[in-house]
């Protein structure tokens, strides 16, 4: 055999062996790729991988070093705002009389939208709403004057439910968390009953968020 064919079959040799070298090295690729969390880009420039439990992301800060940081799974349930809204300047609001259990009456001033529980509590009166306005218990109950009543919408079957279980129930009965104030309803008078099912023990006074 000449040297010239040795030369072709070493040829032939090399060039499957590096064919084969090359699809190794791209196998290999693929399957790292195809099983690296999936990345992202943040606005701020913070480059992130997601592998479903843990958020891991690398802030590049021209001050800093790299650091790397895991950030636990969040709900997404709704959040319960306990933030009071500002009380309207004087004489900008909508009025509203309460008659507390002592039989005192304290005018206040309301937001438009604002319920007669959320108006109560801004100004320390003595309203529970143990349910946070949720339509389950009836400790938010107001007795409304007759006018104000009417101009009202009826109430929903929820609401009627809970009123069934009012102590002191009237015929101008509603929730304080149902009722929303408008300019309409300006000059509205709220009775606070001289008792409530669900108070608070030992005569403590419940605190508004």
């Amino acid at each position: 055999m000449s040297s010239r064919i040795l030369f072709r079959a070493a040829m032939a040799s090399s060039r499957a062996s590096s064919s084969r070298t090359c699809l190794f090295h791209t196998q290999l690729h693929n399957l790292s790729t195809s099983a690296r969390p999936a990345r992202t880009w943040t606005s701020a420039g913070a480059q992130s991988w997601n592998n479903g439990k843990t958020l891991i992301s690398i802030q590049n800060n021209s001050n800093s070093s790299s650091r790397m940081t895991h950030v636990a799974p969040f709900s997404t349930g709704s959040v319960l705002n306990h933030g009071a809204l500002p009380r309207p300047a004087p004489g900008t609001g909508c009025k509203v009389n309460f008659i507390t259990r002592e039989g005192e009456t304290v005018t206040v001033e309301a937001n438009e939208g604002e319920s007669l529980l959320d108006v109560a509590r801004a100004n320390d009166l003595d309203v529970e709403g143990a349910c946070e306005a949720s339509l389950a218990c009836s400790t938010c109950h107001l007795i409304l004057d007759e006018a104000s009543f009417n101009k009202l919408e009826e109430p929903s079957d929820e609401e009627n439910d809970m009123l069934d279980l009012a102590f002191g129930l009237s015929d101008t009965s509603r929730l304080g968390c149902q009722v929303l104030m408008t300019k309409e309803l300006s000059g509205l008078t709220a009775k606070i009953p001289s008792a409530t099912r669900n108070m608070y023990v030992d005569g403590a006074k419940p605190k508004h968020h």
